[in-house]
């Protein structure tokens, strides 16, 4: 009788496990530079190969570069840094700036980690600073393309990586995202708190200081023509690619002016058709 009493509980035991897994441990951070969170179950899951482009050849953001560059450098090297906010124009290398930078340090012989982390898993970020709190390696954690819709709460998640809560960011840990948008909601949101509250700077003053708590602003604006030309320059003098200039600058324009503007992905999308056309591999 007691085994046939305990037969359903067990039943009921097993699908509440499948439907709420148990946390996974924390991976062997030496074996990659890269980790990727995901959630039910947490897990870091190990990347081998992070796709990246070498630091210089993002040209036209040199200011930007140089200033992340010396931020992540101190940070890697057990010094104070700041959280970082890449904003600006789509397509001009925020993400490729920040994967960059970890690459070339990582070259360099530190061991500094990059775990990249989806805007909506920003709930579980309490337990991924848990699990980094613990080890020895220092963690750049990052976020591409972070935005905040009108009823989205997410933001209130993040507070915990730059700066709350009561044991505060571990020390081992440091966060940069990338966003189109300068403080992280959209503009409409922003006038609809002001008009509907009795003081409109105290509505929004909550969700806009979120971008007030990154220490570094890096701004990224759309690139001229001049530095749209020597990117594909760099890449093709990398990739070693033979074209004559006056061809690739009359293809090049023509291109940009199809896509409706320039930027360093429309420079890197010429640059692959060119070098498919000639029967590379890039």
């Amino acid at each position: 009788m007691d085994d046939m009493t305990n037969d359903p509980m067990d039943r009921i035991a097993q699908a509440l496990e499948r439907m709420s897994p148990p946390p996974g441990d924390a991976p062997d951070f030496d074996e990659a530079s890269a980790f990727l969170w995901h959630v039910d179950p947490d897990r870091l899951a190990p990347v081998q190969s992070v796709n990246g482009v070498a630091l210089n050849l993002l040209i036209g953001i040199e200011r930007a570069r140089d200033t992340l560059h010396a931020n992540t450098l101190q940070f890697a090297n057990g010094f104070a840094a700041n959280n970082a906010l890449l904003w600006g124009s789509r397509g001009m290398g925020k993400s490729s700036l920040v994967k960059a930078v970890h690459g070339d340090i990582v070259r360099a012989g530190l061991p500094l980690k990059l775990v990249e982390v989806q805007r909506e898993d920003l709930p579980s970020i309490g337990r991924l600073l848990n699990l980094l709190r613990a080890s020895d390696h220092r963690f750049v954690l990052y976020c591409d393309d972070l935005s905040f819709s009108h009823d989205d709460q997410h933001y209130k998640s993040l507070k915990a990586v730059l700066d709350g809560g009561i044991e505060g960011r571990p020390e081992n840990v440091i966060f940069y995202a990338t966003s189109n948008r300068r403080h992280l909601m959209p503009r409409d949101m922003i006038e609809n708190e002001r008009g509907g509250a009795i003081n409109p700077s105290e509505a929004t003053e909550e969700k806009v200081s979120l971008s007030d708590r990154f220490g570094l602003w890096l701004g990224f604006h759309p690139c001229t023509q001049d530095e749209y030309l020597d990117m594909i320059r760099g890449y093709c003098a990398a990739h070693k690619v033979q074209i004559n200039d006056a061809l690739l600058c009359a293809e090049a324009i023509e291109w940009q002016q199809t896509r409706g503007g320039r930027s360093g992905r429309v420079a890197w999308q010429y640059f692959t058709d060119l070098a498919g056309r000639q029967g590379l591999k890039v």
